[in-house]
């Protein structure tokens, strides 16, 4: 099978990292090009979720205390305030 050449552009640090870790799995930045070209083929998508970052459990608990008022701390006017509750 012939073979062509594929340029991209990325981010240098980028790809430092990414080449040792291909090198961390005995591999080179092309052969792991190659089976994610592969794979991405085989099944007709990505071969991986790509989602936004979807907050944990405990942060979507948090939220809802702040939307609904729960388990709030105090407020306060100043930072003589916040300062003395502090020291209290």
């Amino acid at each position: 099978m012939a073979q062509t050449n594929v340029n991209i552009r990325m981010d240098e640090n980028l790809k430092q990292q990414f080449d040792h870790i291909c090198k961390e799995l005995g591999l080179n930045m092309s052969t792991a090009f190659n089976i994610f070209a592969k794979t991405m083929v085989r099944q007709q998508k990505i071969p991986f979720e790509i989602s936004l970052d979807v907050p944990n459990a405990e942060t979507l608990a948090a939220i809802d205390d702040v939307n609904h008022g729960r388990n709030l701390s105090k407020s306060f006017h100043n930072v003589t305030e916040l300062m003395e509750d502090l020291n209290a």
